[in-house]
């Protein structure tokens, strides 16, 4: 059974009638589909007829002849009988060439309400971008949060105990993997998956991108999400591990590879925010894993007191809350994460557990340099609230699951 994603559609519903492209971005297989499908039928409920609504799945074997903007243009316009409104859903739309004119086109001269996903950020830019400027609103779709995994697995009759956020912390939340119990099968399901993202959006028919270095840059930086980024380290890396093959490369292709990982939905990249001169960095980003079971297939354990894997879960759990996030530079070290939502910004710290006098000390002495008042966190696993010093600590599965949330919600 399908849980009906509501964060999601709470979102979207307020635009069902406005004159605004929505546009669905998500790496593959989020569950960009099975959103949309509900989309349909909540309009469907509202009265709106079946010959008035039109959805095209572009990876649909039925469409396969559909490439070209002339032939997408005639096989929508056939389906049009009157002038009353249509609704018309384009999935994985990128596969037409030149689907920005139709499109635009569409929405100057036909009465109707358009919806369309892509698995690549780039559908927001380009052509798309500039026929269109002012005329979309997007809205990222993520894997299932950790509270959606729960939903979808009570939903499904399994069982889950408390030891659970650990499976979600290795495998993540594509909503496929799920249908695996076996950690091979699962291990195995996220390969193929990445394999394949990487075949359909970056190694593309006339891609000038080297499998071997791509693969090999790509795997490094998942595995060291959350970790300060270098490019001059990545490259070091990669002279180093391949000197037999007399293969170098050059930091520019590290950024173009970056892009690359970025546009297909693999990692966020993340600025830093001076929290004294309140500003953001140009400089010192990091890298969040979109779903951690991306970082199980290029990393060789997973070590949970490590708190880079937490910091992914929390960055990717605050990103579909819709704050802004940044990490937090002050005169004397980091913050994990500058939380913004609504003009008001708190600050937080990630920690496995806080079993030791130097770890609570380190945690909650880091937000010492810092006089601003806004609100300030420390998420860990303990169970025991050790709040103190007017700065709140959170259990991260009660944050997670909603039991527990920021003031600024």
């Amino acid at each position: 059974m399908k849980i009906v994603r509501e964060h999601y559609l709470e979102k979207i519903r307020p635009y069902y009638d406005i004159d605004l492209i929505k546009v669905l971005t998500g790496i593959r297989r989020c569950g960009k589909s099975i959103i949309m499908s509900q989309i349909i039928d909540e309009i469907k409920s509202l009265g709106v007829k079946d010959n008035h609504i039109i959805y095209i799945n572009f990876e649909d074997f039925e469409y396969e002849d559909i490439k070209e903007a002339k032939d997408f243009n005639q096989l929508i316009k056939n389906n049009i009988i009157d002038s009353n409104k249509y609704y018309m859903f384009f999935d994985e739309i990128q596969h037409v060439n030149e689907f920005e004119k139709v499109i635009a086109s569409f929405k100057a001269t036909l009465n109707c309400s358009i919806f369309i996903t892509g698995s690549n950020s780039k559908l927001l830019s380009g052509e798309l971008a500039t026929l269109l400027v002012g005329r979309t609103v997007e809205f990222k779709i993520l894997p299932f949060s950790y509270k959606e995994a729960v939903e979808y697995l009570l939903l499904n009759g399994k069982n889950v105990t408390d030891d659970f956020i650990y499976d979600y912390i290795k495998y993540g939340g594509l909503p496929q993997r799920f249908d695996f119990n076996k950690e091979s099968q699962i291990i195995n399901y996220l390969k193929d998956h990445y394999k394949g993202i990487c075949e359909k959006d970056i190694f593309k028919k006339n891609s000038t991108i080297e499998k071997y270095k791509f693969n090999t840059v790509s795997s490094y930086i998942l595995a060291n999400a959350g970790k300060e980024f270098s490019a001059e380290n990545v490259v070091s890396y990669y002279n180093a591990n391949n000197s037999k093959n007399k293969s170098e490369i050059e930091k520019k292709s590290i950024y173009n590879y970056l892009e690359r990982m970025e546009k297909a939905f693999f990692i966020s990249r993340v600025k830093r925010y001076n929290i004294v001169g309140k500003e953001i960095l140009k400089t010192k980003e990091k890298q969040y894993a979109i779903d951690m079971g991306l970082r199980i297939i290029n990393t060789n354990y997973i070590d949970f007191e490590d708190t880079f894997f937490l910091e992914n879960v929390i960055y990717n759990e605050l990103i579909s809350r819709d704050y802004e996030v940044f990490t937090g530079k002050t005169y004397k070290g980091e913050i994990d994460f500058v939380a913004i939502k609504n003009g008001k910004k708190c600050f937080i710290q990630v920690a496995y557990l806080l079993s030791s006098k130097p770890t609570i000390e380190r945690e909650f002495g880091a937000f010492s340099p810092i006089s601003d008042s806004s609100p300030k966190y420390v998420l860990s696993l303990d169970k025991i609230d050790m709040s103190r010093d007017g700065i709140t600590h959170l259990n991260i599965v009660d944050f997670l699951i909603g039991k527990a949330d920021l003031f600024l919600s």
